[in-house]
């Protein structure tokens, strides 16, 4: 694998992490761009490089809802002491329950042995309907709920879109957006609904890395993934920033329409590999 294409990847991983746009989808394409099952395949062959852009888009979204972390750290150290009758630990115990199916639902997946693989029609035919469901509902929701309004049932329903998620080409971030968008909230407040349980998300994914790689009694980052890390965390920081301004004077349709052309070429690339 060249240091391009790790590079490459790093870099669209970040950003497609925290974008409505479906990071399995920006993978498939930068395959059949380069021509590379090792362009496909990097962050699932190399366990370390998988870890360290997990660790960098981690630390962007830490960093950019550095505020929002400090409060939620104060809301667990008010659970402990049973105070849950307040802001911070509510917005803790929401995204604990909107977390919950997800966990549920790739425990059992992982338990039955069963793997998506990564089929590019299934990635193309999910990036392109659901781009077309953020379209709708977004442009049919125009509610201006906050984050002080969620309740145990909102956050539920997010949970259950996540776990939509782990299909390939959904999008984690687009999904989510998407439900809390159904259920009323502003643009801004369900993109920072959805950037805050992403936290849980990345954070568990590059721990289970992290234990694979003790595992295997490898620990030492290379050069190629702290490169990695660090790409990962400046892509993913700008990200969030640009979409987060965006989302203050503007719509998510630009996001969906870039998702509908997406999944219309990564179909037309999946069919054309299909034999006559």
């Amino acid at each position: 694998m060249t240091f391009q294409i790790i590079m490459i990847l790093a870099l669209v991983q970040g950003i497609t992490e925290f974008l409505p746009v479906s990071s399995s989808g920006h993978l498939l394409l930068v395959h059949a761009l380069f021509q590379s099952e090792a362009g496909l395949e990097v962050f699932k062959q190399n366990l370390l490089l998988d870890v360290a852009v997990h660790v960098g888009t981690l630390f962007s979204v830490l960093l950019y809802f550095h505020s929002d972390v400090l409060q939620m750290l104060c809301g667990l150290k008010k659970m402990v002491t049973g105070n849950i009758k307040n802001a911070e630990t509510k917005l803790d115990l929401y995204l604990l329950i909107s977390s919950l199916p997800v966990i549920a639902a790739g425990l059992a997946i992982s338990l039955a042995g069963f793997y998506w693989g990564h089929n590019i029609l299934i990635v193309a035919w999910m990036t392109l309907i659901f781009g077309i469901v953020l379209w709708a509902v977004d442009a049919l929701k125009p509610a201006e709920k906050t984050l002080s309004q969620m309740n145990a049932r909102h956050a539920l329903l997010i949970g259950l879109a996540q776990a939509i998620a782990l299909v390939p080409g959904t999008s984690r971030s687009g999904i989510t957006m998407t439900m809390a968008r159904y259920l009323g909230y502003s643009r801004t407040e369900a993109a920072r609904y959805s950037l805050l349980l992403a936290i849980i998300a990345i954070g568990g994914a590059g721990t289970l890395g992290a234990i694979g790689l003790y595992k295997m009694g490898n620990v030492t980052f290379t050069l190629d993934a702290l490169l990695a890390m660090a790409l990962s965390f400046v892509s993913g920081y700008i990200a969030i920033h640009l979409m987060m301004r965006w989302l203050e004077k503007a719509s998510f349709k630009v996001f969906a329409i870039y998702r509908i052309l997406l999944g219309a070429a990564l179909l037309a690339i999946g069919y054309s590999l299909m034999p006559l």
